[in-house]
């Protein structure tokens, strides 16, 4: 279970999110600073309760015209080794001490929940409240693969309203986030598909 403290973080999220987004390949780059809002989001439990798992939604810009980013965090006592390349930053939390926060995307716990969750072994939980389901978070658990098969996960990163299909990848997460005008918005977090390893010839 998330215990979701009320605390202090220094520094923020939103502070270390504005210095990393912009070198990221996916960030669209208007020429000014980042303005990051907190737009939506959800938890996941990490079962062995020593990793915080979050998917965070951030808008960027004033107004209709703001873009919407999906960033999968996990918030660590130590450091994870191997994964340097996917550190935001660390952060002094005001509870639980350093904390190494990563992009989720390399992290296995974040990979081994996002795949329970697609596969219907995991509930989403809220963001902001501990110990309690998030039912505006909708997935699609992935039918069942072929023995041997490998379920392949797409994140989206720059996210935009509606259900958009994504290839050959099947829409399976689902998530409301909010505009800085204050109007709702959903769309496709992720997009999934069983893959069958080819036979083996001998």
């Amino acid at each position: 279970m998330a215990i979701i403290h009320r605390t202090t973080m220094s520094p923020g999220k939103l502070e270390l999110l504005a210095a990393w987004l912009p070198a990221q390949p996916w960030y669209h780059r208007s020429g000014r600073d980042p303005e990051l809002v907190k737009a939506g989001g959800f938890r996941l439990d990490d079962p062995q309760g020593e990793v915080g798992i979050e998917f965070m939604v951030v808008t960027d810009g004033p107004g209709s015209g703001a873009a919407a980013y999906q960033v999968p965090m996990t918030y660590r006592a130590q450091a994870l080794p191997g994964a340097d390349g996917n550190l935001i930053g660390t952060a002094e939390h005001g509870v639980l001490g350093p904390r190494w926060i990563y992009d989720g995307t390399g992290d296995p716990v974040l990979a081994a929940q996002l795949a329970a969750l697609i596969q219907g072994e995991a509930e989403p939980q809220a963001q902001s409240v501990s110990d309690t389901p998030d039912p505006t978070v909708i997935v699609q658990p992935g039918a069942d693969g072929a023995p041997g098969g490998q379920l392949m996960v797409r994140i989206h990163r720059a996210l935009r309203p509606g259900d958009a299909a994504d290839g050959a990848l099947q829409p399976c997460l689902w998530a409301p986030w909010r505009l800085p005008d204050g109007r709702p918005a959903h769309g496709v977090l992720a997009s999934a598909q069983y893959r069958q390893h080819p036979a083996a010839t001998g």
